[in-house]
């Protein structure tokens, strides 16, 4: 639905934005966003834990973050920035989930 919504609104043609970007509804012309959404898409995929029983599963889950990087190389840097942003959020959230985590297990082996 964003996909449409930065395709069609009139608001968004040509409506400059920050460094770069300077229409939300079309590419990025120089592909950072694009490249900055797959690292961080990468950096999500190592910090989430996964338990894969498929070889083939877990094959195509390490490709994942690259094929979604070549995806969004051609959808407007709008959509490309949303799944950044998202992502950016999704890494800090699982960094402080693993703490909690972290920490939660030592308490544990302390009692034990």
């Amino acid at each position: 639905a964003i996909y449409r919504v930065l395709l069609n609104a009139i608001e968004l043609k040509g409506a400059p934005w920050i460094l770069w970007i300077h229409d939300l509804s079309v590419m990025d012309p120089y592909f950072v966003l694009p490249i900055l959404m797959g690292l961080t898409m990468f950096l999500q995929q190592k910090l989430t834990p996964t338990t894969f029983t498929d070889p083939m599963q877990e094959k195509v889950m390490k490709f994942l973050p690259l094929i979604f990087t070549f995806f969004f190389v051609t959808f407007p840097a709008g959509l490309t920035l949303y799944w950044f942003v998202n992502n950016v959020c999704s890494v800090v959230q699982q960094v402080f989930v693993n703490k909690l985590f972290e920490k939660h297990k030592k308490a544990a082996e302390v009692k034990a």
